[in-house]
């Protein structure tokens, strides 16, 4: 009688790369939503990528940090007013935009800010190696500090825009306004500090009604922080999500005439339990380290730095260990399945890892030790599924 393949039993398939749903860089994505309404306002070089909309005279973004499509529709009693916007999604198709990989805040307003996906700006994680130093660069923090213009070179859509006649301004808290990432990622034009929500809302209409043409940003935070603290469903987290949803409201009652605004987000969120199954430990993981000279990205979007000549070992190793929960690539790979976009500059090929981890199950690849207050975290992002990946393109029109 046969033996059962215990082998086999042990060690199945592991994803494809390619089964992996890369986003939709050029047609769908957040990095397609600025030039779209930058060519509809005649912003030179400006491309419409996204064909479902229809220009405006004058554009506001709302950006509301940490609110995935999967979420807000999950939710309608504490939306109501975005739960009504449902349908006006992505020029009234009724779907979703994809954040772009991986879906994370750094790497996510870098899209928006300059219409380019990952691979060109150059922001393709949480941390990545800087290839100049061989040190972690966190890009959210800007640390250690790295010179911005050197990091991301090109002109942001708001610089773009300025520079051809149109009224670009930012509001947002104020203490974004010197960052390093919003240099590289959302400067150009007026930047405008206000703390409270209401205020960015009233202020936002007011920038949208002084120009002729105007292209206006603004942003709330308080939704991310929530879910990452006490997770997606929370009671604090559902109390954000309504404020959000009256700050929506009280903008869109304020448009002036000839304006679109469009409500969307950076990535979605999912809650990852607090147990061995769920939570794979790197620090404390011997087949994982092993090889391994630095560990970027974040729990479900990890970048892999190899030590010299272990990048194979490390790809191999990582497949049978996570390779059933995790789309797990070598750094060619991923680049070849349009994971950071069409193409990757060079200046940008060496921050990507030499393996590249994207979670595809409820799993954290968390590291305790290197990483304390991240490891801790009950809401995560990062990686290419729905409720992480899809985020709403809502639009009110005047």
């Amino acid at each position: 009688m046969a033996q059962p393949n215990t082998a086999w039993d042990h060690h199945p398939e592991p994803l494809t790369v390619t089964s992996a749903p890369a986003p939709e860089y050029g047609s769908g994505s957040l990095a397609d939503l600025l030039p779209t309404l930058a060519a509809g306002l005649g912003v030179p070089g400006m491309t419409a990528a996204i064909p479902e909309l229809t220009p405006a005279d004058r554009n506001c973004v709302f950006l509301i940090d940490g609110l995935g499509w999967e979420q807000l529709r999950a939710h309608p009693e504490d939306a109501p007013f975005m739960t009504s916007l449902l349908a006006t999604s992505r020029g009234g198709t009724g779907r979703p935009l994809t954040a772009g990989y991986p879906a994370t805040t750094a790497t996510s307003l870098a899209s928006v800010g300059t219409g380019l996906p990952p691979g060109a700006h150059g922001l393709p994680g949480y941390t990545v190696r800087n290839p100049d130093t061989g040190e972690l660069m966190n890009q959210l923090r800007w640390q250690p500090w790295t010179p911005p213009g050197a990091w991301q070179p090109y002109p942001t859509v708001f610089q773009l825009a300025h520079e051809a006649g149109v009224h670009a301004a930012q509001v947002s808290s104020p203490t974004f306004e010197t960052t390093p990432l919003t240099r590289v990622a959302l400067s150009g034009g007026t930047f405008l500090g206000r703390l409270i929500g209401e205020d960015r809302m009233d202020l936002a209409a007011e920038q949208l009604a002084a120009g002729d043409r105007s292209l206006v940003y603004t942003y709330f935070a308080e939704v991310d922080g929530a879910g990452h603290r006490f997770g997606v469903d929370s009671d604090t987290w559902r109390g954000q999500l309504m404020y959000a949803d009256r700050l929506v409201q009280r903008l869109a009652e304020q448009l002036p005439p000839r304006s679109a605004l469009y409500v969307t987000a950076d990535h979605g969120m999912i809650d990852v339990p607090f147990d061995e199954e769920h939570r794979i430990d790197f620090d404390e993981d011997w087949e994982l380290s092993a090889g391994v000279a630095l560990l970027g990205g974040e729990g479900r979007a990890r970048h892999v730095y190899a030590v010299p000549g272990a990048a194979n070992d490390v790809l191999t190793c990582w497949r049978e260990v996570l390779g059933e929960q995790f789309w797990v690539a070598s750094r060619d790979e991923a680049i070849a399945a349009g994971w950071f976009g069409p193409k990757i500059d060079e200046r940008v090929y060496g921050r990507i890892g030499d393996v590249v981890a994207a979670a595809r199950d409820d799993v954290l690849l968390i590291a305790s030790e290197r990483e304390p207050k991240e490891s801790a975290m009950v809401g995560n992002h990062g990686s290419m599924t729905p409720a992480e990946q899809l985020v709403p393109l809502l639009e009110v029109r005047s």
